[in-house]
């Protein structure tokens, strides 16, 4: 699938991958949306990369599914939104906080599934182009799903809950035409560093 003239939504795409991402798209003459949490780098990637936004929040169903709803068109969705923080399962202040835990399952797990079906519904009315694709949405693991690290267990689990997830949004959606991948990229210098 050429991007040129596709609009793409980039969750996460005020930093990190998602702003690389946001970056690239732009050079291959695609009309990135940056989505990202409202506030300073936001602003920032916006006024540095002249692109569409929206601020968003992957974890709130309702509101994310208003902004999405306003899309006049919806070609692609890359969800880059996620959260790292590094936390043993029992350190020396004690185990390894519930609610933190729960925190990164929902931004990294929850979020982009959250993403992917509001994504797939908007999709879903697009004109079938002529291999009778409607759409693509490319989701972000890491390869911490695979080979977790000290510290890693919340986002380790998260990312393997996106593995796990592409294979059955890939078989699922692709009776509409919108086509699931998922990355698992490596290590590389980020603000999620």
């Amino acid at each position: 699938m050429s991007v040129a003239g596709k609009h793409i939504m980039v969750t996460g795409g005020a930093s990190g991958l998602g702003h690389a991402t946001v970056r690239y798209l732009k050079s291959r003459d695609a009309f990135p949306i940056i989505a990202d949490l409202p506030g300073e780098r936001l602003d920032q990637a916006v006024d540095e990369l002249g692109v569409a936004f929206m601020a968003l929040d992957v974890t709130d169903a309702q509101g994310a599914a208003d902004a999405i709803g306003k899309l006049e068109q919806l070609d692609g969705a890359v969800n880059c939104a996620g959260i790292a923080p590094a936390k043993k399962i029992l350190g020396r202040n004690g185990p390894h906080d519930l609610d933190l835990y729960a925190k990164v399952i929902s931004v990294n797990l929850i979020g982009t599934f959250n993403i992917t079906r509001l994504a797939a519904e908007k999709m879903a009315d697009n004109q079938p182009d002529q291999h009778g694709q409607r759409g693509a949405i490319v989701n972000t693991a890491s390869v911490a799903a695979f080979e977790g690290q000290i510290g890693q267990a919340a986002y380790a689990s998260s990312k393997g809950g996106v593995v796990s997830l592409n294979l059955v949004a890939a078989r699922e959606l692709a009776s509409i035409g919108v086509r699931v991948n998922t990355i698992a990229p490596g290590i590389f210098g980020t603000p999620m560093l």
